[in-house]
């Protein structure tokens, strides 16, 4: 069985017997939130030296670190095109002219071309609303290589402006979950699975960003709809951690997006509850066949 491995960059997570940890400490500052290129690219070196040739899930801890799925997902190694599935509140897919970031990255996926398609489920953010219509990078969406899956957010906008096919909206997860796992019935594909867990209720598990409404019940049975073609990679993120940025930069980019302050006499049992919640999805996406 491949090696989950937990890039403790924040630590957040505690290691579980079979788990591998490589300890990131020094660089939380540089990637948190968002980095450079040049930044990434470093990054990105590191983890050709240090990750196992083959690993399992790889645990990145606080959203803050999603931007690091992009590194993860490059350095899969697939015969044909694989789709991207993403579990999300947010689409990851906004305008960041600074190099990449946690709510960006999925533009960069997308362009990849080993990828098919990304597939972002469960958003219920705003950002993907008219009023931030704009700041939506809209070439993956009119070329067909990505698409949101939204709960309860008015997304009229899309239809008017030629990227309707682009937008799947729902009233509830319940009917989000069918619909998808419908189209993966009828069009398998081999997949890399990305879970930012505040796609989740807060009472499933509290992050350090607002947050969805899906249940454990809703993204284990996404997680079985990708049996039909395989995975290939896989990755998990959206743990609770608390950071101050030295760089003021970074201070006033949190404040902008109103990230919420995490209160110190819970974290160690919102960490404790997201650990085991953890264990729920590793042992879900250990039973799924790897990809032919």
């Amino acid at each position: 069985m491949k090696p989950v491995v937990i890039l403790d960059i924040d630590r957040s997570l505690q290691v579980q017997p079979g788990q591998q940890s490589i300890a990131l400490g020094d660089w939380q500052e540089a990637l948190r939130f968002g980095c450079s290129l040049r930044v990434m690219a470093r990054f990105r070196r590191l983890l050709d030296d240090r990750l196992p040739p083959a690993c399992g899930t790889v645990l990145l801890g606080s959203g803050d670190f999603h931007h690091l799925s992009w590194p993860l997902v490059e350095r899969v190694h697939c015969d044909k095109p694989f789709q991207v599935v993403v579990l999300d509140n947010h689409p990851d897919n906004m305008r960041y002219p600074f190099g990449v970031h946690c709510g960006s990255w999925v533009r960069r996926v997308a362009m990849l071309p080993s990828v098919s398609h990304v597939h972002v489920l469960g958003i219920t953010s705003g950002d993907i609303g008219a009023a931030h219509a704009w700041e939506n990078y809209r070439r993956p969406l009119r070329a067909g290589r990505l698409s949101y899956w939204s709960i309860g957010v008015d997304v009229g906008w899309a239809r008017k402006a030629g990227l309707g096919d682009a937008f799947h909206a729902f009233d509830g997860a319940a009917e989000l979950v069918q619909a998808f796992a419908e189209v993966q019935r009828q069009r398998p594909q081999p997949a890399y699975l990305s879970i930012d867990k505040d796609v989740f209720l807060p009472a499933v598990a509290r992050t350090n960003w607002d947050q969805g409404c899906f249940t454990l019940a809703d993204a284990l049975a996404v997680i079985d709809g990708l049996r039909h073609g395989g995975l290939v990679g896989s990755d998990i993120t959206g743990e609770i951690s608390s950071y101050r940025y030295r760089s003021y930069w970074k201070r006033w980019l949190s404040r902008l997006d109103a990230q919420p302050a995490v209160d110190a006499a819970k974290l160690a049992g919102w960490q404790a509850q997201q650990q085991a919640l953890n264990g729920e999805l590793l042992r879900a996406i250990g039973t799924l066949p790897a990809a032919t």
